[in-house]
């Protein structure tokens, strides 16, 4: 699960310090061209989101963000970051962290799922009100796949740069 939601949501994480410059830089251009707003946090940002703030979209929010998100680049390390995240995160309305995800979903621990059951938990993650995994929809399916590609790509070794 760890692999799969690096690869799709921070491909970046093992080596940032909280922030992606460059798809933040992006994101930027992007959103001043089009009316669909892109985002670039990093997992480090939504675990400061996730665990201290509110979710609306303001410049304050993302100021006060982006300082408890130096705070926990200072105070923890990258696997505690990730631990915390996925222990936090919604998959969809009131199933928070991943343990109850792969409950919920799969009737299965955690630690007992597949790859394929891990890139569709990491799918949902962008919009886990709107996405349905139950069953999938094409759309997911695809994501799904994209996911499991870079999985691959990164490897498991990618999540030892961590420690």
């Amino acid at each position: 699960m760890q692999l799969a939601v690096i690869a799709s949501e921070d491909q970046t994480f093992p080596e940032n310090f909280g922030f992606d410059i460059g798809s933040i830089m992006a994101a930027f251009e992007h959103n001043e061209r089009s009316d669909q707003i892109r985002g670039a946090s990093t997992i480090t940002q939504q675990t400061a989101k996730n665990l201290f703030l509110w979710s609306s979209r303001s410049y304050f929010r993302k100021a006060v963000e982006a300082w408890f998100t130096f705070v926990i680049e200072l105070e923890w390390d990258k696997s505690r970051t990730l631990e915390v995240y996925l222990n936090i995160i919604e998959f969809g309305p009131g199933i928070y962290g991943v343990e109850a995800a792969a409950q919920h979903y799969f009737q299965v621990p955690a630690a007992k799922l597949t790859a394929y059951q891990a890139s569709l938990l990491a799918a949902i993650l962008p919009n886990p009100w709107g996405y349905k995994i139950k069953p999938p929809s094409a759309y997911m399916l695809q994501r799904s796949s994209w996911i499991q590609q870079q999985m691959r790509q990164l490897g498991l070794p990618y999540l030892k740069l961590m420690d």
